[in-house]
């Protein structure tokens, strides 16, 4: 798919999910991994947007409280945050989002070449 939609080479996991003991799950915590951030991160400006996360669910699974919150944070910040179920459905989302007008951001002053 990232040969037809090269920008989905900037597309990436994090890795929140699964199961852990306590000890690791602690030090995870330590290292800044926040509960509810959505699964899948696209981070390319288009139709209006600043960028593209995904929430994946699988059958009758729902948004946890948390997850539904950074959805709505990450709205009021500027992305299209979506929650999909299956696979499919964050394909088409992708495709659909990929092949959206670009959005130029504008940037600040001081910010040329990636330099804060």
């Amino acid at each position: 798919m990232s040969n037809a939609y090269p920008d989905l080479e900037l597309l990436y996991h994090v890795p929140n999910g699964g199961s852990r003991n306590k000890a690791e799950a602690s030090k995870l915590k330590r290292m800044g991994v926040r509960a509810g951030v959505p699964d899948l991160v696209l981070p390319v400006p288009r139709a209006g947007y600043a960028g593209l996360y995904i929430e994946l669910k699988v059958g009758e699974n729902r948004p946890s409280n948390n997850q539904k919150d950074w959805l709505e944070k990450l709205t009021i910040q500027g992305y299209q945050a979506l929650v999909c179920y299956g696979g499919n459905e964050a394909i088409r989302a992708l495709e659909q989002y990929v092949t959206a007008p670009k959005t130029v951001l504008e940037m600040r002053e001081g910010r040329e070449g990636g330099n804060l």
